[in-house]
């Protein structure tokens, strides 16, 4: 899971520069140490996630030409708290509440005292072997074919999650609002499907890029991340002041994080990126504050 930390924030930041384009993608407005007086210190980030195109056509035909999506994350890893609202839906939200721990998803209590009030419908993920949209298929990407030259770690064949050493569990807590009569349901299953897909993609991008994140530092990490998140804003044509990110503690503010739910080398220079993927039909493995996934129309 310390190792992870890393490359969470490498595979966030590369991952939304690659899917970001012109007037679409993901604006970074904050980044920014964090105290909490419950959590400690931490991480606050605040993006804004254009995504009009990735809306489904029935989704598209209500909401405005010029739509975002907030997400607000505090990061107090290996916990996290990640909220995402919408201010042309007030009465849209997603929390996620996230814990990291060196097994294999075999903590079957680890949200008995968050959710236990809550109906809970529990969803493995595995990197190797489930379905991603085929668009985002890379064959360099499939942890089934990858093998680290720096680690040794690759290729997970069928049960690797039995055999391979080290291993650690994203566990994810995530509850969908949209109180609107009539779409309901259907808001709510399409989110938690396109949360699925955004959080497989994701994981399996961190594993096969272990050899490009794996001698950093957390320092060096932070000044990618920088330098990334100030390309990202140029490339989808928004052209904020420099970000500024830094890992040093500032003394406690007056906000506070929201509790627990129900409810991302050393260089100045941005990184040169691959373009995103052409489109291709969904494909079986042969898949996060990410952008989402095509939706089915």
């Amino acid at each position: 899971a310390l190792q992870y930390r890393i490359g969470q924030l490498y595979m966030i930041s590369k991952h939304s520069h690659e899917q970001s384009d012109r007037g679409e993608g993901v604006e970074v407005v904050q980044n920014e140490p964090y105290e909490d007086p419950n959590h400690g210190n931490g991480q606050l980030t605040e993006k804004r996630v254009y995504l009009n195109s990735k809306l489904p056509s029935w989704a598209r035909a209500v909401v405005p030409k010029i739509f975002y999506v907030t997400e607000k994350a505090w990061n107090y890893y290996p916990y996290t708290i990640t909220e995402y609202t919408c201010s042309f839906l007030p009465k849209f939200s997603i929390h996620i509440e996230t814990k990291y721990e060196d097994n294999k998803g075999s903590n079957d209590s680890i949200f008995d005292k968050e959710a236990k009030d809550l109906e809970r419908e529990v969803c493995f993920i595995d990197i190797a072997s489930d379905e991603i949209p085929e668009r985002y298929y890379k064959e360099s990407e499939d942890p089934k074919y990858f093998k680290s030259q720096k680690t040794g770690r690759g290729q997970l064949k069928e049960g690797w999650r039995e055999t391979h050493q080290p291993i650690m569990c994203s566990y994810k807590l995530v509850t969908v609002k949209f109180e609107v009569w009539g779409l309901q349901t259907r808001v709510e299953q399409f989110v938690h499907k396109v949360v699925r897909d955004i959080l497989l993609i994701g994981h399996r991008q961190a594993f096969a890029w272990v050899d490009e994140w794996y001698d950093m530092t957390m320092d060096e990490v932070r000044e990618f991340e920088r330098a990334t998140q100030e390309a990202t804003n140029k490339k989808i044509g928004i052209f904020p002041p420099a970000i500024s990110i830094s890992n040093i503690t500032m003394p406690s503010s007056t906000r506070s994080a929201p509790s627990s739910a129900p409810s991302t080398p050393l260089s100045t220079d941005a990184p040169e990126f691959l373009t995103v993927p052409k489109d291709r039909p969904r494909k079986k493995s042969a898949p996060e504050t990410l952008t989402l996934p095509d939706p089915v129309k």
